[in-house]
């Protein structure tokens, strides 16, 4: 069953960008991402930052040129739509053009983190699984490494699992047709990069429950800490933490040996550490020589 409804208050944004590849304009009007004509709905603006950002998802990143070459517009109308893709939390800006690749002060779009790193994090969330027995109580962050656990939770039945990740409470929701999973939906202010809920009620739900364990992942570890470029994000991983006996963190090797803006908790406070078999050896060798337990996914 699914218990604790949630309320959902959209944030600006739009919906992540799909998988799907860009499609180049035809003469005569823009086609939409389906190859239809665009719909009364849709601006053309709108639907042009749509497939703008579907091209720097796909690609990595793109020249200004570039994107403007493609779409038929000037170089100054696709600087504007990369400023505001940036206000959104879509892309990342540099000089020339747009990237969603991560940086100190941004994280990459849920869409670019669901294509990145696949296997390395299906193992990850294998190794991670064995920590998880039935009649535990679990919550579950809004990473993409996480999300591979749940369809390893009906085999651990019965669990309690709570998470603020709208794509792991789909995924949840579907698992408690047939298996007993009880599902714990923590809302507050919908964020859309992240396809979370985020924000002080968040903060506050997550602070009124204690679980067994918490399973996270996080976009930069160093030999000492762990740490995040965005505030809401760092407020709500301490939380999360101060809720759990046990504290796991499920990071793959290109998340090692980096710094972001804001520090979330000293790799101490952790259980354990779960990464891949690519970890960088020294990083490795600092963990052990400072007694942080980690643990390497094969």
């Amino acid at each position: 069953m699914i218990a604790t409804p949630v309320t959902v208050e959209k944030g600006p944004g739009e919906n992540p960008a799909s998988s799907r590849p860009p499609h180049q304009p035809p003469r005569g009007g823009m086609a939409s991402s389906d190859g239809g004509r665009d719909t009364p709905h849709e601006s053309k603006t709108e639907l042009r930052k749509r497939l703008v950002t579907e091209a720097v998802l796909e690609a990595g990143s793109a020249t200004a040129q570039d994107l403007a070459s493609r779409f038929g517009v000037s170089i100054v109308t696709i600087h504007r739509d990369l400023d505001e893709l940036e206000r959104r939390g879509v892309v990342r800006k540099f000089h020339g053009g747009g990237t969603a690749q991560p940086s100190g002060v941004f994280e990459s779009q849920i869409s670019s983190r669901l294509a990145s790193m696949a296997a390395q994090k299906t193992a990850i969330a294998h190794a991670a699984l064995a920590y998880v027995h039935p009649g535990m109580s679990i919550l579950l962050d809004d990473s993409t490494t996480v999300l591979k656990m749940i369809d390893g939770l009906p085999d651990r039945a019965p669990l309690h699992v709570a998470t603020t990740f709208v794509t792991g409470l789909r995924q949840l929701s579907e698992l408690t047709r047939d298996h007993n999973l009880t599902v714990i939906g923590i809302g507050g202010r919908y964020d859309t990069a992240h396809d979370s809920f985020v924000g002080v009620q968040t903060n506050q739900q997550v602070r009124g429950i204690h679980v067994d364990a918490v399973f996270m992942s996080t976009a930069a570890v160093s030999t000492t800490d762990m740490f995040h470029q965005e505030e809401q994000i760092v407020a709500l991983k301490r939380e999360m933490l101060n809720s759990a006996s046990k504290r796991y963190l499920l990071v793959d090797h290109t998340k090692l040996n980096r710094l972001a803006l804001l520090q979330i908790a000293a790799l101490t406070e952790l259980d354990l550490i779960i990464t891949d078999a690519d970890a960088d050896p020294a990083v490795l060798a600092a963990w052990s020589a400072a007694g942080i337990a980690f643990e390497i996914a094969r």
